[in-house]
């Protein structure tokens, strides 16, 4: 076995490696975050299905896309991997060691916010990724006057026999904007519209606060930033943007669209 297969199979190689895919998962957070902003614009949903097109087909984002299923992957089963190792290194019983007095809530419980949000995960991709990717969705038109942004007439349109495409021009002529897109945003809507599953997202938001709450600075530590010159900062963007403010968002996002619709 060479040094560097070594490296990677031990404990610490373990969680070098959860470290690396957990933090790469969590930059990812802040670009599907501001994508998914667009759900906040009041246009029927042209910003986000032309966000959508955008993610799904730019070379270096669909690239980056497979490597953030890799990072989900592995980042699960190397979870397993270290949770197992450590249930069998520890030697002090629990009578003679006070957990709680020594870690955090979310730092006890990773496995278990780490199973919910798999879980999550999983039934998100299926509910839209897959939907996206390989459902019957509809195609919508919006034309939007370059005068008027504001006025946007949006038309369900009907594929006839015909392959419909996503396109994008300016027709000088009329004054107009024409966009012709896949309507993911519709799946949104129709998901966000069942309480049930507004539910489910939020709890999955929350149990996402506390696992990055831990996850964030731990990861960090494993790659030895933890000197107290810029931890410090560390904990803060841990807290603050990656445990309150980014799921808070993100949970705003479904309640905001049931709302909407009902």
């Amino acid at each position: 076995m060479s040094s560097f297969t070594k490296t990677f199979s031990s404990t610490l190689g373990k969680k070098l490696i959860m470290s690396l895919t957990g933090l790469f998962l969590a930059l990812f957070l802040i670009v599907h975050l501001i994508g998914n902003l667009q759900l906040f614009n009041d246009d029927a949903g042209k910003a986000f299905n032309e966000y959508s097109y955008f993610m799904t087909h730019f070379l270096p984002i669909k690239i980056v896309s497979y490597l953030l299923y890799a990072s989900i992957i592995l980042h699960a089963v190397y979870a397993v991997f270290v949770t197992i190792s450590n249930n069998k290194a520890r030697t002090v019983g629990y009578a003679q060691y006070n957990g709680s007095a020594n870690s955090s809530w979310s730092s006890r419980n990773m496995g278990i916010l780490g199973t919910i949000l798999l879980v999550f995960i999983v039934i998100h991709m299926k509910t839209f990724w897959w939907e996206y990717h390989n459902g019957a969705l509809p195609y919508t038109q919006y034309v939007t006057e370059l005068q008027n942004p504001a006025a946007v007439t949006v038309t369900e349109l009907q594929a006839s026999g015909v392959e419909l495409m996503h396109s994008s021009y300016i027709d000088a002529q009329n004054g107009v904007q024409v966009v012709v897109a896949k309507d993911l945003y519709q799946v949104v809507v129709e998901a966000f519209s069942h309480l049930w599953y507004v539910i489910l997202y939020v709890l999955s938001m929350i149990a996402m606060g506390f696992h990055l709450y831990h996850g964030f600075q731990s990861g960090f530590q494993s790659l030895g930033f933890d000197h107290n010159k810029y931890f410090p900062a560390i904990k803060f963007l841990g807290l603050w943007v990656f445990s309150i403010i980014i799921p808070a968002v993100f949970a705003a996002m479904p309640i905001y669209i049931y709302f909407l619709t009902q």
